[in-house]
């Protein structure tokens, strides 16, 4: 029956683009969608949206997403069958392992897993039939630091605390920009309204950054601070708590083994020390340490800022201790822990770290994956152990990963790729084959990891949308179906498993997870949560606000929170040697915008219409100083790359400073994506530094990179531009 005859009808799902989970209200006829807008029941979200759940709809119809496998050929991209592209695409990881080893496959997971069920609760086994400890993901260029605070002291790398948004009266923001990322690392819809509301009850938000973000526009003060120097002034700020006597465990005293400790370590980082590194005057950060140890219900959040620089990981600690200090952690307005429907703490692993170290640089891993900084080299640098071939799934490190342009040598010179991935973007361009499951309407949805680190308490389960069309595949059909052609099941056991796990599928191992959790059927019968009854709540559940929770739910075996001040507080050497050693070259860092989620979505052309927004922001005294006008080409240049591109002259940008956009650089060859020709931008990471990590954890350093800009004359500029678009 066509379209037009059909009975309109509306879907409420929640948007599964970014971490805040916003319900929405589709309207639709057949496969025709009219309309996405917020869903105003939805308890948690509110009827909030963002310009990103649009794109839902742009996903589902793109004329660019790919829908039938394909296959790399001398005459180009050509369609293939789905058994012909599976059996080739087994076929050619077993035959690069037998050639060179197991660990000559290489496996990276792009951010989007983490926002599709099916991937999560069933893409592990087949990663565990690939047989390699090469294994890379997004984590160490974003929350690696978050998972390994929480790993050594609550004893579970997926234990992390988010802020009582809801509750707190006094929020300090260091590195994170929620107007832009709703949340990150903390699962917040309509973030501006409930920063606002803190506002309204008479408390007060706080934003440190070196930008003035659009957080910073709307917080009652903003400080600059110098890209890379945020452990300095977060030091200072622990020393002035002892030092104007503001500690106070209070709940949490005893709990805590290794806190009193800490006094002797940050006891020469002064606020007079720091002030000249971080440009914070010392009365602004002793203020800022006097006011958070006397405010009531205060609470400090770090996010991409703080941990995606040299000292990512010792930031993030530092964050836990002044909540630990004055006694924000799992009370209430303060650092608090979820209670999540779908509990998977006890299902996962609780992390590791060292138990190998990479090849070349000798990296260490975390919870079996490698520092993504390291997948270059391990491919280029020849020898025993190279990576010689790579599967993608959902992921563009291409653009997403430090000194993309040594990335994207190395997938050139790959014998064999396969890419699960419904575009042909920057990376899978470079694949033999391509695995394209379906979009997210097509899916069913429940936030699995994101309810895990929400502000409150909730639950919304989303059913397909559309079914998906005859010979089409979820992601995790496609794993089951490569694990079954790599290394099916041998034992009675393990066919069994392999067989339930088909016969379940996600929404039954879902509904298990339902059904055993603190909300839970077995818990309660004749109103507790399964897959089923969780369907019939539309707009979804609210679960209540966030509850004080340990010691009990700890992970650690005396049930403390160890502080382990040793590990954490061996990086002060390499602290103080780069507060000696600070570069007089601009300091580069990234941005983010509402509109775009990493290097997606940038093929929804009413995300990236209008004006540029893949520009380089640098203060108007840096501009004078380098004779740079506003709207003038400019190349930057580091030790890994040059780009050319846009000056945005700003005040809201520290000087010193040049701001570039994360994601963009739709401008390499191969590309078919139809917004790439006229919105590609320019890759931030042709810029940064793939030897630049934080050396404690092994994520990336990708603010503070020193770089260098120089205006470029008119005609220079058109034989510039002319070159970029070949």
């Amino acid at each position: 029956m066509p379209d037009s005859v059909l009975p309109e009808q509306i879907h409420y799902r929640t948007c599964n683009l970014c971490e805040a989970v916003c319900g929405i209200k589709i309207t639709y006829t057949g496969t025709e969608i009219h309309s996405i807008k917020g869903d105003k029941e939805d308890p948690f979200s509110r009827g909030h949206i963002c310009p990103k759940a649009i794109a839902l709809k742009d996903l589902y119809q793109d004329s660019d997403r790919i829908r039938k496998p394909l296959e790399r050929t001398s005459d180009g991209w050509k369609e293939i069958s789905w058994d012909e592209a599976l059996d080739k695409a087994a076929e050619g990881i077993r035959r690069v392992q037998k050639a060179h080893g197991n660990n000559a496959m290489a496996t990276y997971l792009g951010n989007p897993n983490v926002h599709n069920t099916g991937s999560l609760l069933m893409g592990r086994h087949f990663f565990n039939a690939v047989r390699t400890r090469n294994r890379f993901s997004a984590t160490s260029v974003d929350q690696l630091p978050h998972h390994i605070v929480s790993w050594k002291l609550f004893g579970h790398q997926l234990k992390i605390p988010v802020p009582d948004i809801d509750r707190t009266e006094h929020m300090m923001i260091i590195g994170g920009n929620p107007l832009a990322s709703n949340g990150s690392v903390m699962t917040v819809p309509d973030v501006k309204k409930r920063l606002q509301d803190i506002q309204k009850r008479g408390g007060k938000v706080i934003v440190i950054d070196p930008r003035k973000t659009e957080t910073a526009q709307i917080a009652d003060e903003h400080h600059f601070i110098k890209p890379g120097t945020d452990a300095f002034l977060l030091l200072a700020i622990i020393n002035t708590l002892f030092s104007e006597q503001l500690i106070d465990t209070a709940h949490l005293t005893s709990h805590l083994k290794g806190f009193q400790k800490i006094k002797n370590y940050v006891g020469g980082w002064t606020p007079e020390r720091a002030a000249d590194i971080t440009g914070i005057s010392a009365a602004s950060i002793k203020q800022l340490a006097i006011e958070f140890g006397k405010a009531e219900k205060p609470v400090c959040y770090g996010r991409m800022g703080v941990s995606v620089q040299e000292f990512g990981l010792l930031c993030q600690y530092l964050i836990m201790v002044i909540n630990i200090a004055t006694g924000r952690l799992d009370a209430e307005g303060g650092l608090m822990f979820t209670k999540p429907a779908a509990d998977l703490l006890k299902q996962t692993g609780r992390g590791h770290l060292g138990k190998g170290f990479s090849r070349v640089r000798n990296l260490p891993e975390f919870n079996g994956e490698f520092p993504v900084s390291a997948l270059a080299e391990e491919i280029l640098v020849e020898g025993d152990g190279q990576i010689k071939g790579l599967v993608t799934v959902a992921g563009n490190p291409a653009l997403s990963t430090p000194n993309g342009t040594q990335l994207e040598k190395g997938l050139e010179g790959l014998e064999f790729m396969v890419a699960i991935d419904f575009y042909l973007n920057e990376t899978t361009k470079h694949a033999n084959i391509i695995l394209p499951p379906v979009s997210p309407l097509e899916r069913e949805h429940y936030d699995v990891i994101f309810n895990m680190l929400a502000v409150r308490n909730t639950a919304r389960y989303s059913p397909a949308l559309f079914e998906k069309a005859p010979g089409e595949k979820h992601d995790w059909q496609i794993y089951q179906e490569l694990e079954k052609r790599l290394h099916p099941p041998r034992n009675l056991q393990g066919k069994i498993t392999n067989k339930l796990l088909k016969s379940l599928g996600p929404d039954g191992v879902l509904d298990m997870l339902l059904k055993t959790g603190p909300y839970g059927m077995l818990r309660n019968p004749l109103k507790g949560l399964s897959r089923k009854r969780l369907q019939k709540q539309v707009h979804g559940v609210d679960l209540g606000p966030l509850t004080p929770c340990l010691p009990e739910t700890l992970f650690t075996k005396d049930k403390l929170i160890h502080l382990e001040p040793e590990f954490f507080f061996k990086d002060l050497e390499r602290l103080e040697s780069s507060a000696n050693s600070q570069s007089d070259k601009l300091l580069l860092i990234g941005r983010r915008d509402v509109r775009t989620n990493n290097s997606w979505l940038h093929n929804s052309r009413r995300l990236v219409k209008g004006k540029n927004r893949c520009t380089a922001h640098l203060h108007s005294d840096d501009a004078q100083r380098l004779g740079v006008t506003n709207g003038q080409q400019i190349e930057v240049s580091s030790r890994t790359g040059t780009v050319v591109i846009e000056a945005e002259v700003t005040d809201t940008i520290m000087q010193g400073v040049v701001s570039i956009p994360h994601g963009w650089g739709h401008n390499r060859k191969g590309m078919r994506m139809a917004i790439a020709s006229d919105h590609a931008g320019q890759s931030v990471n042709d810029l940064t530094d793939d030897q630049a990590i934080d050396s404690l954890s092994g994520n990336a350093a990708l603010n503070g990179v020193p770089v260098t800009l120089t205006p470029i004359e008119k005609q220079q500029e058109s034989d510039q531009l002319k070159t970029a678009s070949v």
